[in-house]
């Protein structure tokens, strides 16, 4: 069978190789869109993490908080031209109350009318201040204040970040959040701190679990980090020799070298999509305790609330780790640009800082003394929060309120969801796809509790292998680069996918969104993948014969 169609030359894919999966990503929809405009097939797009769904009750609490702080601030001021006054805080409480007995029928004043109730039950929110913030946020006529998340606001987000991120276990004390622009927002800042505090420098060592979301394998090779990297591997097998997605000891082990400052990880991981197991959490847990107590740990949970009963290293290892959150993928608002990070209020961030060389910190309280008196005890997040706004805009520094306002009712859509409802349609839309997916591969499908099903990674070279057999596997491998099933899927199928190789995962493995298409189309999509392996082998075999 002849494979000629494909129009992207090898030299072509070996240049494009080089680029990140997100931009070698538009070129494969430029060939898609062109296979599209010529036939019949409709491009499908499955190398986009967006979700297509979206929560929309906390939606509808937004826009009826809106409302409601419209109508405060014409009670403040006559409205004269679309020129009203603000909110204020005196008898806000009753009025609030009033606007939802008013509209009990209108969508989103349930959550608004057990949003309220909340906060005065589980943290004895003073009434007036509690409805004064809301409608002032959603107004968004003032600068965050405090910058770096408003006082109630945090509190509920802490409740939810405790529910989802740490099992909904009790844990010692507190964390102090950050509201921040998503979670990239979060990663820049968390680099940039990080840097500014010297609690990392220009070459140092780090380690990154690998696969991984490409920015943390990119950032670290920029010219103002240049770290050394050891990479993490999430080598390990199951027992019938396939990809469990999880990290060996052997690899953990690499974590006992002092010398490595900082570990990333992605959990879960992005695009494997598996929760670090309990297992290795522990053994992870010991390696600090005992080997490489001043390791700093930066998690990325975004995919968290996919994986019940979800334990993120935030609460297993928490005076070691920042936690990083985006409300993205799970509410389906990845426009809102809500992200959060959090730290444990004990911390080794603020440890190391106070360890640091005397004229180090001289040089630190220089930096931060327009911020505040003293500027040696200022916490490593409020650093970050200055650092954001180059220090001399602190005082405008901070998430939007609106924003805030609207990552607090997502919050409370999740805790007051006490038969997860919510989540479990999503977890079910994930899977149902996925299984959908592997339905048409050749290889079966590996059942895993830790598999949040938001993306797919499929290994070629191991499917070729166990399927086909090791002289096909060695063909394939001398015959093709590892991008040419992307371009082939591109170009005949119309069909849109990323490299795993690109996000450090097997060089020859092909990552597929499980979240951003209609359901049916997931068929589709495992056909075109089954259908372009078994082109391969045709002309293998062919090549074979002539031999």
């Amino acid at each position: 069978m002849s494979l000629s169609y494909i129009k992207t030359t090898v030299a072509e894919q070996l240049a494009l190789q080089k680029l990140s999966p997100f931009e070698l990503k538009n070129t494969l929809i430029s060939l898609a869109q062109h296979k599209a405009e010529k036939s019949t097939e409709i491009m499908l797009n499955a190398g986009r993490g967006n979700p297509n769904w979206v929560a929309t009750v906390p939606r509808e609490a937004f826009f009826l908080l809106g409302q409601f702080g419209i109508a405060e601030c014409r009670r403040n001021m006559a409205e004269n031209n679309g020129f009203a006054g603000v909110p204020e805080k005196s008898g806000i409480a009753e009025r609030f109350k009033s606007f939802l007995a008013l509209h009990k029928n209108v969508s989103g004043a349930a959550l608004l009318q057990e949003a309220y109730l909340y906060g005065l039950q589980q943290h004895d929110f003073v009434e007036d201040e509690w409805v004064f913030e809301l409608a002032e946020s959603v107004i968004g006529n003032e600068y965050p204040v405090p910058g770096r998340m408003l006082s109630h606001m945090e509190a509920i987000v802490h409740d939810y970040i405790v529910q989802e991120m740490c099992g909904d276990k009790s844990v010692k004390g507190k964390f102090d959040l950050f509201a921040v622009e998503g979670g990239t927002a979060a990663m820049c800042y968390i680099f940039d701190s990080l840097m500014q505090n010297k609690l990392l420098t220009h070459g140092c060592r780090i380690a990154l679990m690998v696969p991984t979301f490409t920015p943390y394998l990119e950032i670290p090779e920029l010219e103002r980090y240049q770290f050394e990297v050891v990479y993490i591997n999430a080598a390990g097998e199951t027992k019938e020799g396939r990809h469990s997605w999880q990290y060996p000891d052997e690899e953990l082990e690499k974590l006992k070298d002092p010398k490595i400052k900082v570990l990333f990880t992605v959990n879960p991981s992005n695009p494997p999509s598996r929760a670090i197991q309990p297992s290795t959490m522990t053994k992870l847990a010991d390696i600090v305790k005992r080997d490489n107590p001043h390791l700093m740990i930066v998690t990325d949970d975004v995919y968290g609330t996919f994986v019940n009963g979800f334990h993120s290293l935030l609460s297993a290892i928490p005076f070691n780790t920042i936690c990083v959150y985006s409300f993205s993928k799970y509410f389906g608002c990845t426009g809102w640009r809500l992200g959060v990070i959090a730290i444990h209020q004990e911390n080794i961030y603020d440890q190391l800082i106070a360890a640091l060389p005397a004229t180090v910190k001289k040089e630190l309280a220089k930096r931060y003394s327009t911020t505040t008196l003293h500027p040696e005890k200022l916490k490593f997040i409020d650093r970050m929060v200055a650092d954001s706004r180059q220090v001399a805009l602190n005082h405008t520094a901070g998430l939007s309120l609106p924003q805030q306002t609207q990552m607090t009712l997502f919050s409370l859509f999740a805790l007051l969801d006490k038969e997860n409802k919510y989540k479990h349609l999503t977890q079910e839309l994930v899977h149902k796809r996925l299984k959908l997916l592997w339905d048409q591969l050749e290889l079966e499908q590996v059942t895993d509790p830790l598999n949040t099903g938001y993306y797919s990674e499929i290994d070629i070279a191991s499917w070729a292998s166990k399927v086909y057999g090791d002289d096909f596997t060695r063909w394939l491998k001398k015959k093709m680069q590892p991008t040419d099933i992307l371009f082939r899927l591109a170009e005949k199928t119309a069909v849109v996918l990323l490299n795993g190789g690109g996000f450090g995962g097997p060089e020859w493995s092909i990552r597929v969104s499980l979240a951003n298409l209609p359901t049916d189309t997931y068929t589709l999509i495992g056909q075109s993948i089954t259908e372009i392996m078994r082109e391969y082998v045709s002309a293998f075999k062919e090549e074979a014969k002539k031999q």
